[in-house]
C-alpha cells in the first residue's frame, strides 16, 4: 500500500505561514470590507422605506429608458418586501451583493482586458477560470473561513471568487470579437494602445461586457444563501434558518425576497445593454 501524501499537513503549514506573515494584510482587508458593507447598509437604511421605493422606481424608470413595466414591477416587488417585514434584511443583502459585485468587477474587467491583449496571460487565466467554474461553490467557503473567520467578510470574499469568472470571460470575449477592420483603421490613424482600447475596443465590446456584469450580479445573489453558512447575514441567513427549523413560511418569504431583488437587478442590467431591450 502506498504511503499517504501529507497534503493536508502541507496545507496547514501554508495557512499558518500566511497568517504569521500576512495577518496584518488579512486584517486590513477584513476591516476595509466591513467598513464598505456597513457604510452601504447605513446609508441605505437612513432612507425611509417608502421614500426608498419611490426613488428606486424613478431611478429604474430613467435607467431602463422609461420602461413603465419594469418600473411598476420594481415598485410592487419592493413594496412586498417591506410588507413582509424583511426590509432591513433585504437592505443588508443588497449591500453585500453590491459590495461583492463591485469588487468582483474591479478585478475581473481589468484581467479580462489583459487576457484579451496578451496570449500568455490568457493561457494562465483560462486554466484558473476553468478551475474556478468547476469547483463546487461550497468549497469557496473553506479558505474564506480559514483566513477571515465567520461573518459578512468571508461571505463577500467567497462571493467575489464565485462571481468573477463570467465577467472576466465575457470581457475577454467582447474585446476579441471587435472587428479587425476597426482595429486596422485605428492603427492607421496612429492611435496609441490606450486610445484604441478606450475609444474603439471597449465601446464595441460593451454589450458583451454588460452581459458579464449581469451574470456577475446574478451569481453574487445566488451565493447569498450559501454564504449564510459561514455567518453572512441578510435574507440568505433567514432562508437557512427556515431550512434548519423546517419553517417553510419564513424560509419561503425570505427566498421570495431574494428572487424579487434578483429580477429587479436582472431587468435593470438587461435594459442598460446598448441597443438591447429586455425580453
Amino acid at each position: 500500500m502506498l504511503p499517504k501524501i501529507p497534503l493536508g499537513d502541507g496545507v496547514e503549514m501554508l495557512v499558518d505561514w500566511i497568517e504569521d506573515y500576512f495577518g496584518w494584510l488579512l486584517d486590513g482587508i477584513s476591516g476595509g470590507l466591513k467598513f464598505l458593507v456597513d457604510g452601504f447598509q447605513d446609508i441605505l437604511l437612513l432612507i425611509p422605506a417608502p421614500v426608498f421605493i419611490v426613488l428606486a422606481a424613478i431611478l429604474v424608470y430613467f435607467m431602463t429608458r422609461r420602461d413603465l413595466k419594469v418600473t411598476l414591477l420594481t415598485a410592487l416587488g419592493l413594496l412586498l418586501i417591506w410588507d413582509l417585514q424583511l426590509w432591513d434584511l433585504a437592505i443588508l443583502t443588497f449591500a453585500l451583493v453590491i459590495s461583492a459585485t463591485l469588487l468582483a468587477l474591479a478585478i475581473a474587467i481589468p484581467l479580462g482586458i489583459l487576457s484579451a491583449t496578451n496570449e500568455q496571460i490568457h493561457a494562465v487565466l483560462r486554466v484558473g477560470l476553468d478551475f474556478m467554474q468547476t469547483m463546487p461553490s461550497f468549497v469557496y467557503l473553506i479558505p474564506a473561513v480559514i483566513f477571515f473567520g465567520l461573518g459578512n467578510v468571508p461571505g463577500i470574499i467567497a462571493t467575489v471568487i464565485f462571481a468573477m469568472p463570467p465577467a472576466m470571460r465575457l470581457t475577454n470575449l467582447g474585446i476579441r470579437q471587435v472587428p479587425t477592420e476597426l482595429i486596422e483603421v485605428a492603427d492607421a490613424f496612429g492611435t496609441t494602445p490606450a486610445q484604441k482600447l478606450i475609444k474603439v475596443q471597449l465601446p464595441v465590446a460593451l454589450p458583451t461586457i454588460m452581459a458579464g456584469v449581469n451574470q456577475c450580479i446574478m451569481l453574487a445573489l445566488s451565493m447569498t444563501v450559501i454564504a449564510s453558512m459561514i455567518g453572512a447575514a441578510g435574507l440568505g441567513l433567514e432562508v437557512l434558518k427556515g431550512i434548519q427549523r423546517v419553517d417553510v413560511g419564513s424560509g419561503f418569504e425570505a427566498g421570495l425576497a431574494i428572487v424579487i431583488i434578483a429580477i429587479i437587478l436582472d431587468r435593470i442590467t438587461q435594459n442598460l445593454l446598448p441597443n438591447k431591450t429586455s425580453p
